[in-house]
């Protein structure tokens, strides 16, 4: 039988920054004894997790601040109301900052209730009641078995996710960069096409064909990605606003509609913030 081998942490050049190492599973190389195992854990520090993968399916949330998980070359933010389902076997990272509780539940193989692929979950009241319940039950009891029961029935995808795609195209480089670097630089299609020897046509169709939008679209979703983790961190609305290149409110309020579904100030209202340590 195989056992789950501890993961290794050791510290970046921060000393308040660890990096964990866990193991890369298959799919079903490990199996659970019950329906769902979950846990949960302080984070003391701010902590990123290296490239690893489980032999369960994995649900990830939070109760209060921010964290990331990253798969491949795309990178889901998750927030009180929007957990990530990671299938068994998936590769992935993540980060989250310090004084967040990293809340996470395992699933057995054979129970798929969400999807084959990774997908934002919506962490719902009635999810999250279900889910703390049961860390208090035994699972050799019927009540945890009902409870697990519950859980696979009312949980489901959620309607808007926070994803950036990070494009690869060598052309797009410079302005990947500088919109993950500085979210509130204010260069154009125009600007760019012409800083880059080519048309804001050629640049379109690149942002397209690898992450489905284009160039504005994409510029908005890297900038509203960058402003829910600054208010998660605890900055006001106006000053995540300014940091990610949003002169008004009004014109803040209408991207992070466009882009999740709901205002910053309702995203705050649902999202105590978290401080990383310093």
């Amino acid at each position: 039988m195989t056992t789950i081998r501890p993961f290794r942490s050791r510290d970046s050049a921060s000393e308040h920054v660890t990096e964990r190492r866990l193991p890369r599973y298959t799919a079903r190389q490990v199996r659970l004894p019950m329906q769902i195992l979950g846990s949960a854990e302080t984070m003391e520090r701010e902590t990123y997790w290296a490239e690893h993968s489980h032999p369960t399916h994995e649900l990830l949330w939070r109760d209060n601040g921010v964290g990331t998980v990253t798969i491949g070359a795309r990178t889901w933010t998750i927030t009180p109301p929007l957990g990530m389902w990671i299938p068994a076997g998936v590769p992935h990272s993540g980060w989250t900052p310090a004084g967040v509780v990293v809340n996470a539940a395992q699933f057995d193989v054979d129970d798929s209730p969400i999807s084959d692929a990774p997908t934002a979950v919506r962490i719902h009241p009635l999810l999250r009641l279900l889910l703390a319940r049961l860390q208090t039950l035994d699972p050799r009891s019927e009540s945890y078995a009902l409870t697990e029961a519950m859980i696979l029935d009312v949980i489901s995808p959620a309607e808007h996710e926070v994803l950036l795609h990070r494009p690869t195209a060598e052309l797009l480089a410079p302005i990947v960069e500088t919109a993950l670097t500085d979210p509130s630089d204010p260069t154009t299609l125009q600007e760019w096409a012409a800083r880059l020897g080519t048309s804001p046509r050629t640049i379109t169709r690149a942002f397209t064909a690898e992450t489905g939008l284009g160039f504005n679209r994409w510029v908005t979703t890297a900038r509203i990605h960058r402003a829910i983790t600054l208010i998660g961190l605890g900055s006001e609305i106006p000053d995540a606003a300014a940091d990610v290149g949003y002169a008004s409110a009004s014109a803040f309020t209408t991207a992070c509609r466009r882009i999740t579904g709901t205002t910053p100030a309702n995203l705050r209202a649902e999202m105590p913030p978290t401080r990383l340590s310093v």
